[in-house]
């Protein structure tokens, strides 16, 4: 097995058994709290998901770096509080790393939404070689190596739909309080143009369904983190589908803007999201 197919492997495994964690504590009592505002949750559950995947990676990759959405991992437990300097502020362009959501959708998961999924992609050089997307409550694995993408070993294939009046679209990302009326220009610009809309609560479940076929497209004007991003847009493209930013320029997991799509009609979506930030 290469690298790249060991790595691919074991984001697998690893997606999988911090998925289990919180699929054990799922529904059950939670201390909740914020980070950015009100809205923006995490969970004890949160942390010890993470940690397991850390775990998992490390059993093999023990000197890999990681990009995290929680806090750091410490080197020797939290009452050090050392911070672990194989953790990341952001996506290195050389070497290797690992990009970690230990729950996408923590906001669902907290109010007993099954849509959640536990996250994790391996880079090299900064490009994807493996994303795995678990979600235990609807005992789905989406995965992606370095040339395929399957559900379950299924191979994922993106909707065949061309007619953007029979799309089912996403509206994808947050804005502050401030910022809501772009939100509602690009629900409008969505119902405007395409068949129909959906909210999925989940950034890396919303591309999941790209990649899958259920959905046609995603949009999401602002920026967004990498653990929310890289590992459903490596299974987007794995899967035969298109996403840029709002230049239709290749996405990166610095640009400002996401549009995801089968494909087809690809700049209907792409104009949808400019109507909204304008």
């Amino acid at each position: 097995m290469s690298d790249a197919h060991h790595r691919a492997a074991l984001a697998e495994r690893a997606a999988r058994a911090g998925g289990v964690v919180a699929r054990k504590r799922f529904r059950g009592d939670l201390a909740v709290e914020t980070k950015a505002n009100k809205n923006d949750l995490v969970t004890e559950v949160d942390r010890d998901a993470q940690s397991q995947v850390v775990a998992t990676v490390r059993e093999e990759f023990p000197d890999d770096p990681f990009v995290l959405e929680e806090e750091a991992v410490t080197l020797a437990g939290p009452e050090t509080g050392e911070t672990d300097p194989r953790v990341l502020d952001g996506v290195p362009d050389s070497g290797a790393a690992w990009v970690v959501d230990p729950i996408d959708g923590t906001a669902n998961y907290v109010r007993g939404n099954r849509t959640w999924a536990t996250s994790v992609t391996a880079l090299e050089d900064g490009d994807p070689v493996g994303s795995a997307t678990y979600m235990p409550s609807a005992g789905d694995l989406y995965a992606a190596g370095p040339e395929s993408a399957t559900r379950d070993g299924a191979t994922l294939s993106v909707s065949e739909r061309a007619d953007p009046e029979t799309f089912a679209v996403a509206p994808v990302g947050w804005w502050d309080r401030d910022d809501r009326a772009e939100f509602a220009r690009l629900c409008e610009a969505v119902v405007e143009r395409f068949g129909d809309m959906r909210r999925i609560g989940s950034f890396q479940a919303t591309l999941a369904l790209v990649a899958d076929g259920g959905l046609e497209g995603a949009i999401c004007t602002v920026p967004m983190n990498p653990w929310d991003t890289i590992a459903g847009v490596h299974m987007v493209r794995q899967a035969g589908g298109t996403v840029t930013d709002l230049d239709g320029e290749a996405w990166r997991h610095d640009s400002p803007a996401l549009v995801a799509s089968n494909g087809e009609a690809h700049d209907e979506l792409v104009a949808a999201g400019n109507e909204a930030v304008q």
